[in-house]
This record gives C-alpha cells, sequence and structure tokens, in this order.
C-alpha cells in the first residue's frame, strides 16, 4: 500500500462530508469502495461548529491504495467532486508517497461496533492478536460522526511500541471497518521514531 495525495482546490466542505466525499470519489473510479484496496485518509479542515467546514491551503485529500492500481487512479487527476452539493477540484498531479513504519502510529477514528471504551478496546486487542501485532494501545476520545442521517461510534486510538513489521502490517491493514469514510486508516505520529531495520 502507497499513499496517494492531491491538492485540494476549494473553500468549504459539509462538516459531515465523508460519505458524500466517498460516494464522489467512487463515481469516478468505482474500486475505491473496497476496502482491500482502499481507504479515504480524513481530510483536515478548520475546526469549528455548524454545518459546513472551511478548508486550509494545506488541506490535501489522501488515500491509501495498493501499489499495483496507483495508475488506475488517472481519472481523479485535475476531476471536480460534488460533495454535498460544495464543488472539490482536486490538482491535476498526485504524490505518491511511501508508507514507512515508526514505532507509535494513530488514527483519528477507528470504527466501533460498542458505545463503551471496554468493547472497544476488546476488539482492538483482538484484531490486534490476528493480525500478529504486539504493541501498547491508548484509547483516546469518543466520537460519534453522522453517516447519511445514522450515527457511526468510534474512538481516536494510538499504537505504541511496534515493531517495523508490526507498524507495516497496521498501516497496510488499518483497523476496524468503514476505511471508505476515512476509520481505521493511522498514520505515524509526531512524537513517534522512526523504527530501524
Amino acid at each position: 500500500m502507497v499513499d496517494v495525495l492531491y491538492a485540494l482546490h476549494g473553500q468549504v466542505l459539509p462538516r459531515e462530508h465523508r460519505p458524500a466525499l466517498a460516494a464522489a470519489l467512487e463515481q469516478w473510479v468505482p474500486w475505491l469502495a473496497d476496502p482491500t484496496q482502499a481507504g479515504l485518509h480524513r481530510v483536515n479542515a478548520v475546526a469549528g461548529i455548524g454545518p459546513t467546514a472551511l478548508l486550509s491551503q494545506r488541506s490535501r485529500l489522501a488515500l491509501r491504495v495498493r501499489r499495483e492500481r496507483v495508475a488506475e487512479l488517472a481519472p481523479l487527476a485535475g476531476a471536480t467532486l460534488d460533495v454535498g452539493g460544495f464543488a472539490l477540484r482536486l490538482g491535476a498531479q498526485a504524490l505518491v508517497r511511501e508508507l514507512l513504519p515508526y514505532g507509535t502510529l494513530y488514527a483519528h477514528l477507528v470504527a466501533s461496533r460498542d458505545d463503551d471504551e471496554l468493547g472497544f478496546m476488546a476488539a482492538v486487542e483482538q484484531e490486534l492478536q490476528d493480525l500478529g501485532v504486539p504493541c501498547r494501545t491508548i484509547c483516546g476520545r469518543r466520537q460519534v460522526i453522522d453517516v447519511d442521517g445514522a450515527p457511526l461510534t468510534g474512538f481516536s486510538l494510538m499504537l505504541d511500541s511496534l515493531t517495523r513489521d508490526g507498524s507495516l502490517r497496521v498501516l497496510e491493514s488499518g483497523l476496524g471497518r468503514h476505511r471508505r469514510l476515512g476509520c481505521g486508516i493511522f498514520v505515524p505520529h509526531k512524537s513517534g521514531a522512526a523504527v530501524r531495520a
């Protein structure tokens, strides 16, 4: 897996834009809906309240996709997306970024089948065990996002003391469900140091 980044040209998005953005992208590249092939990073927008969120000059669209499918993203270059009634144009040039193993990874939101932290952490521990990834888990705050009128509960999550192989496994597979909505996708944490091979 690699990350593919596009510049974003637009001013605002709906604050709850994840489903609309995923649907808009899938109109151009339908296989982005397959969580084994791709995931969508959350778009960083200016914090605030209200129905819309402002995009900053540094906002980017980032997709995590299988390396062999990067060329199939060509239709997105320069595309204009309709995201909940707001126009969002992607940059004409994509930047491909390799995934690097770090000892500490962070996900802004990992979807949960449970509303409580204990149930969520039990599911996370089981998933990490299935992946063969030992590490220290640190649960963050509970969040609820709106997905087409239905609440989706999740928690932020940090994974620490990861080995090189474990870090890459988590980066490539993610945790939990709803990868197309930006859930369960991990990035290096700013305090983490690269794991030496």
